[in-house]
């Protein structure tokens, strides 16, 4: 079972930060989770709202702040917003990355940029899972190129989104712990999605989730895990 730091390691070090994916990659983790937006300025920033002010000094939508802006305001522990490419530079493929579309119009950007990468550096396609709760996002990566994981996100369970992962030919899918049940994980792997849970902090979850042969949790304590 593969462990994925949540947002780097957010139950550590403040979420979505370099400082934080560090912290996750010095756990050894399989993978690293984090979430994206687009700001005023067109470049992909690394964040989980789409508001400053629960992760931030700042106030107002993301969408709403070039770059340049952005990079004034501070988290709690007084650490930067990074961009993407930031991140993808940072972490230099040494571990899976699973990029969550959070903002509108998110999805092309994202492609493009890991294209870049993968052409430039020692990122693979292999190397990232492109995850949304916005499936109309993972429809749009479908229709540009077949190449790229896509990750179907849920709040609900399994059952609910198989008909869409089937018209994506989804690789994953990735139901949160807190409903999800044994015969739900025989069902997605039977019908060959990887399942991909989250966030998995409690350790009877964790044992649960080896038992019936998750593939992988999403965890805000990697070192934990």
């Amino acid at each position: 079972m593969k462990i994925f730091g949540h947002r780097g390691a957010a139950g550590l070090v403040a979420e979505n930060t370099l400082e934080s994916i560090a912290e996750a990659l010095k756990c050894n983790v399989n993978g690293v989770e984090i979430d994206v937006h687009k700001c005023k300025s067109g470049e992909l920033v690394v964040i989980h709202d789409e508001t400053l002010q629960r992760t931030t000094n700042g106030t107002g939508k993301v969408s709403e702040f070039t770059l340049q802006e952005l990079k004034k305001y501070r988290t709690r522990e007084e650490y930067k917003i990074p961009t993407l490419d930031e991140v993808l530079n940072f972490v230099n493929a040494k571990c899976t990355l699973n990029i969550e579309l959070k903002g509108v119009g998110t999805a092309i950007p994202v492609v493009e940029l890991l294209e870049k990468q993968i052409k430039d550096s020692k990122w693979d396609y292999d190397h990232f899972i492109l995850s949304s709760f916005d499936h109309s996002q993972l429809f749009q990566i479908k229709s540009s190129t077949s190449t790229f994981k896509l990750g179907v996100l849920t709040e609900k369970n399994i059952p609910s989104i198989l008909n869409v992962s089937e018209t994506l030919e989804a690789f994953s899918v990735h139901p949160p712990i807190y409903s999800l049940q044994k015969e739900e994980v025989i069902l997605a792997k039977d019908k060959g999605y990887e399942v991909y849970t989250w966030t998995v902090n409690d350790l009877s979850k964790i044992e649960s989730s080896k038992t019936w042969k998750v593939d992988g949790i999403i965890t805000d304590f990697p070192n934990f895990a």
